[in-house]
């Protein structure tokens, strides 16, 4: 690809928003000229992700139903950032309210565009080490989590069973599970 791939934004309308969801319809023409009519998008807040290890060598995941798959999910604590939040500070916090550990060794690991043909959202992953459960969940109203904790082989089963299905989320799994040395791809 050239210097010139951009696309050129001709008219943007918003064709639903609420609360933190907002869905646009754009008119775009492309670097040869030809005009792309309804490109439409999602904008939401940018999100985090907590890979959390615990001082014992447990990896914390949380369980909860998802109404859009109608399926009970296995997936990495985390959530929205808050506008002006800083995504570390975010991820600490949700690291906390849905999981009730706490650590000072946080580090970011990844940070991806979870669909870049769709939406304009970065997700943050961090990797947490020795982490201790210091308080009670504090969940937002319409969540219910359950918290379980996985040993080395009990996640390396959950994975090749394909039991973890957040896309996004396993790549930040399988980045933080190479980096403390649980995988390894050697080849």
């Amino acid at each position: 690809m050239d210097a010139d791939y951009r696309w050129k934004q001709l008219s943007s309308k918003i064709v639903f928003q609420q609360s933190w969801f907002k869905t646009k319809v754009d008119t775009c023409e492309l670097p040869d000229g030809r005009v792309f009519d309804s490109y439409f998008t999602v904008e939401v807040p940018d999100w985090v992700n907590c890979i959390i290890i615990t001082a014992d060598e447990k990896l914390v995941l949380i369980k909860q139903y998802r109404y859009p798959v109608n399926k009970i999910t296995y997936e990495l604590p985390g959530g929205l950032i808050e506008k002006g939040e800083d995504p570390m500070q975010a991820a600490l916090r949700e690291m906390q309210e849905e999981t009730g550990y706490s650590s000072n060794n946080i580090e970011l690991i990844l940070t991806v565009a979870p669909n870049p043909a769709l939406q304009n959202t970065t997700a943050y992953f961090y990797l947490v080490t020795n982490a201790v459960k210091t308080k009670q969940q504090q969940f937002d109203e319409f969540e219910e989590v359950e918290v379980e904790l996985f040993d080395k082989l009990a996640i390396q089963k959950l994975l090749s069973s394909n039991s973890m299905q957040h896309g996004v989320q396993i790549g930040g799994l399988y980045k933080a599970l190479e980096k403390i040395g649980w995988i390894n791809w050697s080849y």
